[in-house]
């Protein structure tokens, strides 16, 4: 018998959640699904003019750059120039997601066994992602006002999601300093997930930006999963930035990583100009419902005893924390099979404790509603 490797050895079953899911569905019951994060199933409407971009006689042709098109690394730099910050084409690099964005980095700065640093709670898939590139992983808690106790000298890598994902808390100052500041004095990298920067609430300051934090060799992600909701078009990239020894060596080495793969499609990177033109229409689109479903939530509430709506300062989720004695997997199970509603657990983003329920907040309104109304009317 062919022998997987031991970074595969996952458990591939079914779980409870989805079996029921999956049954649900099967016998034709409508699920009000309160996890859907996917905007192109969210019914936002595009603007029909973007398709433009990808019908350029240029897609014929095919003329790979490690970092990727000139033009299009170009259309990038003004995206962050637009929001006030100094990036240039040659600070970046495209990558076909965010996902491999972190690969190419983790290949870059770490080495098989190497200790990386994640916050808690965060994405799911930081778990497959340290595995996958034979990285040690271990958690941090993020706006926790003291970090320096977290990190120990062995941690190649400090992971920072701005804004996390799905508290949705932007990093402080005082965080970022002290961040910093073991990297300097451990030489030590940032790698800093800013999918979600741009859906700061109405009420939040300017937050903080990474691009722009050249203390540290720092690697800033992006994409247009978040930033236009175009998660099928399959384009993200890298930022640059630290001290000018350190970024030309950095550089030179990933070039040669991203050179070797070479993933960015080409059409994309023709239409990202064009695509970037219709970023502001888009955004205002998911901020218009991510925060009138927001304002609903904290209505509804605020009528409940029992529940929590933790604070938020951007992105597209909430945080409920229900006070009802029952476990998240009886609770979510339960609540999806009497009244056809699915939330998240939070154990899925690696919360320490119970009673944590994830929702997004980009489903379409009426679904929202009825879902949310659904919810805290069982069992709470």
């Amino acid at each position: 018998m062919v022998k997987f490797a031991q970074r595969t050895e996952w458990s591939l079953t079914t779980n409870k959640v989805t079996e029921v899911l999956q049954e649900l569905k099967k016998n034709g019951v409508s699920v009000l699904d309160l996890t859907a994060s996917n905007p192109t199933q969210c019914g936002f409407a595009y603007p029909k003019d973007m398709l433009k971009g990808l019908s350029s006689e240029r897609n014929f042709q095919y003329e790979p750059e490690a970092q990727g098109l000139f033009k299009a690394r170009e259309a990038v730099s003004r995206y962050y120039w637009q929001r006030g910050f100094k990036v240039s084409p040659d600070q970046i690099f495209l990558t076909s997601s965010t996902s491999e964005g972190y690969s190419y980095l983790f290949r870059l700065l770490a080495n098989p066994g190497d200790t990386v640093f994640f916050p808690r709670p965060s994405y799911p898939l930081f778990q497959f992602l340290s595995e996958l590139n034979d990285v040690h992983m271990k958690t941090y808690h993020p706006n926790d006002g003291c970090l320096g106790g977290y990190f120990c000298k062995e941690a190649k890598v400090i992971v920072v999601v701005n804004p996390n994902n799905p508290t949705g808390l932007f990093v402080q100052n005082q965080e970022l300093e002290q961040i910093n500041a073991f990297c300097m004095q451990n030489q030590r990298a940032i790698i800093c997930d800013e999918v979600f920067w741009d859906y700061a609430f109405e009420n939040q300051e300017r937050p903080i930006s990474l691009v722009d934090n050249t203390n540290v060799l720092t690697f800033v992600l992006g994409g247009l999963s978040k930033t236009l909701g175009l998660p099928q078009m399959k384009l993200s990239w890298i930022v640059m930035n630290g001290p000018d020894d350190l970024v030309k060596e950095a550089k030179a080495r990933l070039e040669l990583i991203a050179d070797t793969y070479l993933s960015v499609n080409t059409p994309a990177q023709n239409a990202l100009a064009n695509w970037f033109a219709s970023a502001e229409e888009i955004q205002q689109k998911i901020k218009e419902r991510v925060l009138k479903n927001l304002e609903f939530l904290k209505k509804k509430v605020q009528e409940c005893e029992h529940v929590e709506l933790l604070n938020a300062e951007g992105g597209w989720y909430s945080i409920l924390r229900v006070h009802n004695g029952e476990d998240e997997e009886s609770f979510i199970l339960s609540l999806l099979k009497e009244k056809h509603v699915l939330v998240h657990p939070g154990y899925f983003f690696d919360f320490n404790e119970e009673s944590y329920y994830v929702i997004s907040l980009l489903p379409i309104e009426e679904i929202f509603q009825e879902g949310v109304v659904r919810m805290l009317e069982y069992k709470v």
